[in-house]
Order: C-alpha cells, then structure tokens, then sequence
C-alpha cells in the first residue's frame, strides 16, 4: 500500500506549534504534500525541517512569508524537481514533485486569487501554463513507466458539491465558471482523475477548508479546494480517501485539513 496525505498547514511555524507535530508522530502517511509553508528551511524547528524517519524536500518562495511547498517521504527519493519550467513561477514556492518507486509524487499551491486584482491575473497566468505542463508529466511518466499524483491546495472548487454556499460564490475566487471549467480540462484534456471524488461520487464535500472567520468549521461550511489528482492507473488503485477532520474547532491546526488517500501497490 502507499497511502498519501496533503494538507495546506497555513504557516508551518504556527502550525507546528498547535498540533503539526503530534499529526506527523501518528500519520500512518508514507508521503505528505504541505502547502502555504510560509518559511525558509532554517527557520523551521529541526523536528520539523527534519523529522526522524523522513527525507524532507522544503521549496520556499522567494518572497519572504509566502506560499511554500514541502514534501516528506519516508525513503528517499530517486530525484527531486522544484518548479515546472516556468520562469514567472519556479521561485514562488508553488510546486516541488518527487519520484518514488512507479509514483510521481507532486505538492502543489495554487496561487488563490482576487476578482478584479492582479492577483487574479496571477492565477490564471499560472494555469495556463501548468496545463500544458500536467499533459508532458503524464506523457513523460507513462515513457518511464511511472504514474503520477499531484497533491495540494488547488484553490478551486470543481463542482457544485464542493462547496456549502455555491450559489453566493458563483462570482468569487475559486468557483468562477472559467477556473471551474479549467480544472475540468485537468480531468478531461490531461486525463488526470480527482480521486476523492471517484471514491466518493456522490457526497457533498467532503470539505478541506474552512473560514477562521464566524462558525464556518462548527457548521461544516466549507471548500473542496484541496485535491489528490491522479493519473487514470494510479486512480483505479485507491481503495480509500478522506479527509483528517478535526473533531472540534480547538483541536485544528490550519484551516484547511489534510486529505488523505491509501493506493494499492
């Protein structure tokens, strides 16, 4: 088995202070995808940047307390690539992907957007040019024999199922008909399959983040934002998928929680 987890821990530090660190000690996970890592590896305490028993790869933005991706596998990988090629975003701390034996395994922060800002602009730079480069992941793997998972916080709820409040969000950031039509091409044009939903057709949710703000995470008013996207023979082996919920409020230590699938070998 190779069971997978990604969350978006919303700071690393922070998190690592209210819970991170008992989460890795018990995760049965024998690859984690962190996103929104928001530090520098030296900044990290050594249990973290380094725990025991993992082989960490941390890719820190260049802009300082932003974004950052992490990946920790318990063997150590057969190569290590930070970025995908693009010279706007290799140094944003947006994507880091390593090979396992047979399994590309990718953590992927999607930037989040703000309808009417640059911001917005930002993000769909970004997915015009990730696109491409998830058909060439595909086609490179397939060559070498090797399947693919792309983890992380896509920052895009697919479905109307996705997401509590759909219908007040049809204009927001992260339910807007053309991000939703583009991770659609994800699924279709590229062929990657969206693992939580195939395991799970017909469920609303299940969802990954909630809001900080008012009684979001009480009233399980959240976002299907964070995904396991896989290719199509790596997808037909998940037996199982969900996600880490927190059993109170108190007890979470992101706002986002992790996603977690096990893949027969």
């Amino acid at each position: 088995m190779l069971t997978v987890s990604s969350v978006n821990v919303n700071g690393l530090r922070a998190a690592a202070k209210k819970g991170f660190v008992e989460w890795l000690a018990t995760t049965a996970a024998d690859v984690i995808c962190l996103q929104e890592v928001r530090a520098e590896a030296e900044q990290l305490p050594p249990e973290v940047r380094n725990p025991e028993g993992w082989f960490t790869v941390h890719a820190p933005a260049a802009a300082k307390g932003r974004a950052g991706v992490s990946l920790y596998a318990r063997r150590e990988p057969d190569a290590v690539r930070i970025g995908f090629g693009s010279s706007e975003f290799d140094g944003s701390g947006r994507y880091v992907e390593a090979d396992l034996p047979g399994v590309t395994v990718a953590s992927l922060y999607l930037p989040s957007g703000e309808v009417g800002t640059e911001r917005q602009d930002e993000k769909m730079r970004f997915m015009s040019e990730f696109l491409p480069y998830l058909k060439e992941l595909r086609a490179r793997s397939a060559a070498d024999g090797r399947e693919v998972v792309v983890c992380g916080d896509w920052n895009i709820a697919h479905q109307e199922a996705d997401l509590k409040n759909w219908k007040a969000n049809r204009k927001s950031s992260g339910f807007l008909p053309e991000e939703r039509e583009w991770l659609g091409r994800v699924f279709s044009e590229a062929e990657y399959v969206d693992v939580v939903r195939g395991l799970h057709p017909d469920q609303e949710g299940p969802y990954t983040w909630w809001s900080y703000r008012g009684r979001a995470f009480d009233n399980d008013t959240g976002w299907r934002i964070d995904y396991q996207v896989a290719t199509d023979g790596l997808a037909r082996r998940a037996v199982k998928a969900w996600v880490e919920r927190a059993a109170t409020h108190g007890e979470r230590w992101s706002d986002h929680a992790p996603v977690t699938a096990v893949y027969e070998n």
